[in-house]
């Protein structure tokens, strides 16, 4: 059966329009997608928030019934539970125990002489118009005191010349009073004031009894803040 030249002109014709459809596809796929891999790196670090978060308040809770004379060793510490009469109280849910940051999904952990501690309690500081937020817990102030007069008598450049806050921590065998991501990209999300993932630290000292919420900030380029509003304990 002959095609007519009219019909294989038609024909060329659908072909150029079905390609330029497809381009102008592609192309509006390439445009969104800086925006959709923000809005992904966002919900991460989201993510990686509210799981550091509950870390902190198990890490609180894991202190007080000790009485402020242990400090966990691990993460299976934390979610191992405490003791409550036959049982076990959980205080750390499983999902919570996973960085959603690093590579191998292990919170590096802080202990409380660390630089990457120091560092953090200046910015929180520095954020919190120069107070440190009160955490509402004698047992935690005995791992604050020893290095409170670190934070107020140096400035934060000096902290943070003084070590790498890069450095490998350990992920376990070491008393912790914290968490932080091994991540070291810049974030999207301003935690803190703080734009590098790798210097925030999650931890029950300087936070008050409320963690941190995260709310929107206003302007053409949103960033997010925690809101700091500290309730002291009754």
């Amino acid at each position: 059966m002959m095609v007519s030249a009219e019909s294989r002109t038609e024909e060329g014709f659908s072909l150029i329009a079905l390609l330029a459809v497809m381009t102008l596809v592609v192309i509006a796929l390439l445009a969104v997608a800086p925006s959709v891999q923000l809005a992904v790196e966002r919900e991460r670090e989201l993510e990686a928030i509210r799981r550091g978060e509950e870390v902190a308040e198990a890490i609180r809770q894991y202190v007080e019934f000790y009485q402020g004379t242990k400090l966990p060793k691990s993460i299976d510490d934390l979610l191992e539970g405490l003791p409550e009469g036959t049982k076990k109280r959980m205080i750390l849910r499983a999902s919570a125990a996973t960085d959603p940051l690093s590579e191998d999904g292990k919170w590096r952990l802080i202990t409380p002489q660390s630089t990457a501690l120091l560092n953090f309690g200046k910015r929180v500081q520095s954020y919190n118009n120069g107070l440190l937020p009160p955490n509402g817990s004698q047992m935690l102030d005995r791992f604050v005191l020893p290095f409170v007069n670190v934070i107020n008598s140096r400035s934060r450049d000096d902290l943070e010349a003084s070590g790498a806050e890069g450095a490998d921590y350990p992920t376990s065998g070491v008393d912790f009073i914290g968490v932080a991501t091994s991540s070291r990209r810049d974030s999207v999300i301003s935690y803190y004031g703080i734009e590098s993932r790798s210097r925030w630290v999650f931890s029950p000292l300087f936070r008050g009894v409320n963690a941190a919420q995260i709310v929107p900030m206003r302007g053409p380029n949103p960033r997010f803040e925690p809101n700091l509003q500290i309730i002291p304990t009754p």
